[in-house]
């Protein structure tokens, strides 16, 4: 595989990722489920988007923490997660490039493409929203390019706005300890970026057999010789 079509991937993720939240943060407020009858909307989307009924919405939601809404420990966690991430995309740089550099399996070459774009597209949220943002509350839609942003550098929150509730129902009462509770599935709201890490590492794990497959030696030879044909050229 050359380097311009996972380049391709990266930036068409990034580009819809991306897109996407602006989008959702310069035109909808946090997302709610109750019905305020107490005050005017705030928009037509103050309690998110029914895109497939109650099925699938883009409900608009941040987190300051890791990608499905896990937490990672207050300011200073928040700003070790995001160096972590910033460390992690240089590395997946170098590493893409060495995967494509040694002839890998194009799958596993795929998967780490979309491993890259996710932590990619997540860490512009964490590095830059806060600057460019305004706070997005219940009752207020953030605008682009505030004379102040709500956040300093490396502090931004991702957004997050994917939400499939399948299914929402209780637990039986005889449940022990959840008995009668509600049950949801599937409850996390999460971005494209979260799903194109999750779809690359489920790939890799269903398909690791196939990918890490070695090469027979006349390739492997041949993938040394392209190697260092490329080198001193």
């Amino acid at each position: 595989m050359k380097e311009k079509k996972i380049i391709l991937i990266v930036l068409l993720i990034i580009v819809a990722d991306q897109a996407l939240k602006i989008w959702i943060k310069t035109h909808m407020p946090l997302s709610h489920t109750w019905d305020a009858f107490y005050r005017s909307p705030v928009s037509p989307y103050d309690n998110g988007i029914r895109v497939l009924g109650k099925k699938f919405q883009l409900f608009f939601v941040e987190n300051e923490g890791m990608a499905w809404g896990w937490k990672f420990g207050g300011n200073l966690g928040k700003m070790a997660l995001t160096l972590f991430r910033l460390a992690a995309v240089i590395f997946g740089i170098y590493y893409i490039r060495t995967l494509i550099r040694k002839n890998y399996h194009n799958g596993y070459i795929i998967c780490a493409g979309l491993i890259f774009a996710g932590a990619l597209g997540n860490l512009i949220d964490s590095m830059f929203y806060g600057i460019i943002f305004e706070e997005s509350t219940y009752d207020h839609v953030a605008k682009l390019f505030p004379a102040h942003g709500y956040a300093g550098f490396l502090h931004g929150r991702v957004v997050d706005m994917l939400y499939f509730p399948i299914i929402k129902t209780h637990y039986p009462t005889w449940f022990p300890f959840v008995g009668g509770n509600e049950f949801e599935f599937f409850s996390p709201v999460f971005n494209i970026a979260d799903a194109s890490i999750s779809i690359g590492v489920i790939a890799l794990f269903l398909f690791q057999k196939r990918f890490v497959k070695k090469l027979p030696e006349k390739q492997e030879l041949h993938a040394e010789n392209s190697e260092r044909l490329t080198l001193n050229a």
